[in-house]
C-alpha cells in the first residue's frame, strides 16, 4: 500500500494548510519543577498546538517568555507574555531587531528564507536556537533508521524561493524543505542549533483529528473497522510531552539532532486501539480487515486510518524510528490512557459543527460499507 509524502505531514501541516487551531482551555501542562535559571526564551509562533503548550509550562518554571507571530490568535496566559508582532512570510520582523534571549524556539518554519530571515536579525543576539522539524524529512521509510539515515532531496529550482502558497499547492515539497531548513539553520547558528524531529503529535487541540479520530470512533461503540491484523507498529507523541521536553531541551542546552515521538516501548495497532477503548470506558468489537483487501476498497492508510501505516515495502520502516538519543536527553511520555481520555474530552467540548465532521478517518457510511464488503468476503470464502 503506497502512502504519499503528502498525507505524512507533521507539526505545521495545520497552520500550512488553513486549518483554525482551537486551544484546549481547561488541559493544563505536566508537572513543573523550578529549573537553576530563570531563562528569556523567545517563542516564534506560540500560539497554534504545541506552542501554548510549551508557553505554560516554561511559565510554571519561572521563565520569561517573548512570542513573536502575526497576532492572529490572541490568548489569555496565565502569566506575563510579552507578544511581538510581525510577519516572516513578508519579511517583517521589525519587532526582534535590538533584542537578546537566551534560546529562540522556531516552531512553525517549514521555508528556509524563514530561518535564514530569522538567523540574519537574530545573528548574535541568541544562545541557542531550537528548530522544530519533522520525521518526515527522511528520504525513505524502507527500513528502521536513527538520526544518520539520509533526508529528502529537494527537486526543485530554487528553496529560497518557496513561499507557503506553493508548498500548499504542493505538499511533497513539506519533508524536503524542513530537511533545507534545519540545514540553514545550522548554517544561521553554527555550534548553536537543535533540530528536533517530532512524529506524529497527537492529543487535545489537535484540529487534524490524525489521532483523534480513534477516541472519538471508539466512543460510538459496535463494531468497528481495524486495518491489518493488528500487528503493524505505531508511533506518536503528546504534544505537551513534545512542548515540555523542548523547554527541558533548552534550559540544559542539548545540542544536536532528536527523534521525537513514542512511545518508548514498542506499540501496535492492536495494542493502540486497546488501550484507547480501556481508557474511554468503550463497549466496542475491533474487525480486523487485511491490508489487501482494504487497499482494493481505495481506504488509504493515514488518512482513512489513522496513525496506521502498514509495516511492509516502501513503509517498513516508518513507524520504527529510533528515539535513543531522545530519551537519553529526557524524552519523557504520558500514558496513552491519558493522552486518549483528554483527547476524547477535549473534543466534545467543541462547537457542534466542529463535532459533526472529523477531518480523518472513514465516515460512518464508508466504514460500514467496507465492514458489509469484507464480511460478504469472508463468508463466501469460508462456504
Amino acid at each position: 500500500m503506497r502512502v504519499s509524502r503528502r498525507h505524512l505531514l507533521g507539526l505545521s501541516s495545520a497552520a500550512l494548510f488553513g486549518l483554525t487551531v482551537r486551544r484546549p482551555l481547561a488541559m493544563a501542562a505536566g508537572k513543573t519543577q523550578q529549573p537553576r535559571k530563570t531563562m528569556r526564551i523567545l517563542i516564534l509562533g506560540g500560539t497554534g498546538f504545541t506552542g501554548p503548550h510549551q508557553v505554560r509550562y516554561a511559565l510554571g518554571r519561572g521563565h520569561q517568555i517573548t512570542l513573536f507571530n502575526r497576532g492572529k490568535q490572541p490568548h489569555e496566559w496565565p502569566g506575563t507574555v510579552e507578544e511581538l508582532i510581525g510577519d516572516r512570510n513578508t519579511g517583517d520582523l521589525k519587532a526582534l531587531e535590538g533584542r537578546e534571549w537566551d534560546v529562540c524556539i522556531d516552531n512553525p518554519t517549514t521555508l528556509p528564507f524563514w530561518v535564514r530571515d530569522a538567523g540574519r536579525v537574530l545573528h548574535g543576539k541568541v544562545k541557542h536556537y531550537i528548530f522544530i522539524s519533522t520525521i518526515s524529512v527522511y528520504a525513505d521509510n524502507l527500513k528502521p533508521a536513527d538520526e544518520s539515515a539520509p533526508v529528502a532531496s529537494y527537486p526543485g529550482k530554487d528553496a529560497m524561493a518557496e513561499t507557503i502558497e506553493s508548498l500548499r499547492a504542493n505538499g511533497e515539497l513539506y519533508g524536503p524543505l524542513k530537511a533545507l531548513s534545519e540545514k540553514e539553520a545550522a548554517t544561521q547558528f553554527p555550534g548553536k542549533s537543535t533540530i528536533i524531529r517530532p512524529g506524529l503529535i497527537v492529543g487535545p487541540g489537535d484540529e487534524t483529528d490524525r489521532f483523534t479520530y480513534w477516541p472519538v470512533r471508539l466512543a460510538r461503540g459496535g463494531e468497528v473497522l481495524a486495518p491489518g491484523d493488528g500487528s503493524d507498529p505505531v508511533q506518536i507523541i503528546d504534544a505537551r510531552d513534545l512542548a515540555e521536553w523542548t523547554i527541558r531541551m533548552a534550559e540544559a542546552r542539548t545540542l544536536g539532532t532528536f527523534n521525537a515521538t513514542g512511545p518508548e516501548h514498542s506499540l501496535l495497532m492492536r495494542g493502540m486501539l486497546t488501550g484507547i477503548a480501556a481508557a474511554i470506558h468503550a463497549d466496542v468489537k475491533p474487525i480486523w480487515v487485511p491490508t489487501d483487501f482494504l487497499e482494493s476498497e481505495k481506504v488509504e492508510a493515514w488518512g482513512d486510518m489513522p496513525v496506521w501505516v502498514p509495516a511492509r515495502g516502501e513503509t517498513a520502516g516508518f513507524a520504527k524510528r529510533s528515539i535513543a538519543k531522545a530519551l537519553a536527553a529526557g524524552l519523557t511520555f504520558r500514558p496513552l490512557d491519558t493522552t486518549a481520555a483528554e483527547t476524547l474530552t477535549w473534543f466534545k467540548q467543541q462547537p457542534a459543527e466542529r463535532q459533526a465532521k472529523l477531518r480523518a478517518g472513514v465516515t460512518a457510511a464508508r466504514e460500514e460499507e467496507v465492514l458489509s464488503k469484507w464480511k460478504s468476503k469472508s463468508s463466501n470464502r469460508g462456504a
